[in-house]
């Protein structure tokens, strides 16, 4: 049985959604990185760092190079780094909206209201 698109566009998603698998991604968008260099700039465990590799090996999405010792990393395709743009526009645009929304309410002075001055209830029933 096929699984639907939009069920399969979710594993996807769900699959992306780990910090260190996206700051990997980030970091092989410019061509391969030695996984020695990707230990230097995640501060994580070897071990870790090694799942994090294997769930975005298995998905297709990276390729591990073997030269000689040293393994390195690379997206296997350009639409990841793509994604990766498009995603931080989206944030970009997202983010400039909630701060132009910020700004609006630091202009906003508390006045009265229409029916007269802010009061604070007192306990005598006044």
């Amino acid at each position: 049985m096929q699984v639907p698109l939009y069920q399969a566009k979710a594993e996807f998603f769900r699959m992306l959604g780990h910090p260190v698998r996206i700051r990997v991604l980030e970091l092989l968008q410019n061509g391969p990185v030695p996984v020695r260099e990707l230990l230097a700039e995640i501060d994580i465990e070897p071990s870790n760092l090694s799942q994090q590799l294997a769930v975005l090996r298995r998905s297709g999405i990276v390729v591990s190079i073997r030269d000689g010792a040293t393994v390195s990393y690379a997206l296997a395709g350009g639409d990841v780094a793509d994604l990766l743009r498009a995603a931080r526009r989206i944030l970009t645009e997202l983010l400039a909206g909630q701060y132009e929304l910020l700004q609006e309410l630091r202009q906003v002075e508390p006045t009265d209201t229409p029916t007269g001055p802010l009061r604070t209830p007192s306990i005598h029933g006044d």
